[in-house]
């Protein structure tokens, strides 16, 4: 795919999403469309309300894909989520009952409120694009994309998701509140127009399926100067390397690192990576494999501060080489 026909795919699906989905910052909408089109998956920790159960059915709707919503709460079992096999009387044998896992977009909703044998079910899923059920490996169908959420006030009853599984999430967004007295309008008048609380149904894809999945290839050939492969490199083990910092980031970190700027150089209608696409996803890819020092915790110092600081102690390349004609 030509990157003139990538960028112009994503403006079609960035503009149906904003036709629906009112937000105060577009650079979200562009992020969140990176993840996706980088083949990660999306943690959002926002208040509820926000309309994020909206946002992934428009990104569905508009992609040409699927997509399932599972409400997590305590008693929810890993078979709720992979399937399980049910026993047949008509043809006397056991077959498979696919469960939600099985679509294109899952919204894991206040995934905190499952237990940690329930979250875990996830991991595979998210990792190998397969799920193992009662021996069995089945192969989730591409694309696959997880979007869940948490609540980050309440607290009562949640079970904090574990390092390994914070890992697995490609970035970690928060959509906030809309920042104007014009946005808030805005809502409610998109819903007096639409007659209903849910206009997906009357939404029509932009791409197709098959599109988003040559996207997903496209990004693949976003080419990456070695001096911007050292400066992703350099802020990955500076978080390594810093006293406020307990745990710094995974190698995993830097590949989403990776991943997320080359997705938002074609988005930008690049096929070339510059250090602000780094700059711009650094702590939504980095932030929540950061984990901060007790001491420097106490005092209210968020990952997002020293990320910061990191970002602005490392010299940005100021020279890149041309593509090769090979690349």
């Amino acid at each position: 795919m030509k990157i003139e026909q990538a960028r112009e795919m994503c403006e079609q699906v960035n503009g149906l999403v904003s036709d629906v989905f009112v937000t105060g910052d577009e650079i979200l909408l562009k992020k969140i469309v990176a993840a996706f089109l980088g083949g990660g998956h999306i943690l959002f920790e926002d208040n509820p309300g926000l309309g994020k159960t909206l946002l992934v059915k428009t990104i569905a709707r508009v992609t040409g894909c699927n997509w399932n919503r599972i409400q997590f709460t305590p008693d929810l079992m890993p078979s709720d989520i992979v399937g399980t096999k049910i026993w047949r009387g008509d043809i006397s044998s056991f077959q498979l009952e696919r469960g939600p896992v099985f679509t294109n977009f899952l919204l894991a909703d206040e995934i905190n409120r499952a237990m940690p044998k329930t979250q875990s079910a996830l991991l595979e899923a998210m990792e190998e694009r397969q799920v193992t059920i009662e021996g069995e490996t089945h192969a989730l169908k591409e694309p696959f994309t997880v979007m869940a959420t948490q609540n980050p006030i309440e607290m009562e009853g949640t079970y904090p998701l574990p390092e390994a599984q914070m890992d697995r999430f490609m970035v970690k967004l928060s959509m906030g509140y809309v920042e104007s007295l014009d946005q808030e309008a805005e809502i409610l008048r998109r819903r007096i127009e639409w007659r209903k609380d849910d206009p997906t149904d009357n939404l029509e894809a932009a791409i197709t399926q098959d599109d988003l999945l040559a996207l997903q290839q496209t990004v693949e050939n976003v080419y990456v100067d070695d001096n911007i492969l050292h400066y992703i490199s350099a802020i990955v083990r500076k978080t390594r390397d810093n006293n406020k910092i307990r745990i710094g980031s995974s190698p995993r970190g830097g590949l989403a690192l990776l991943k997320l700027a080359r997705a938002i150089a074609l988005v930008s209608g690049r096929d070339f990576v510059v250090p602000d696409d780094v700059k711009m996803v650094a702590a939504e890819a980095l932030t929540h494999r950061i984990i901060i020092d007790v001491e420097y915790a106490l005092e209210g110092l968020e990952p997002g501060e020293v990320l910061s600081e990191i970002i602005g102690e490392i010299e940005v390349p100021k020279q890149l080489s041309a593509r090769p004609e090979h690349a």
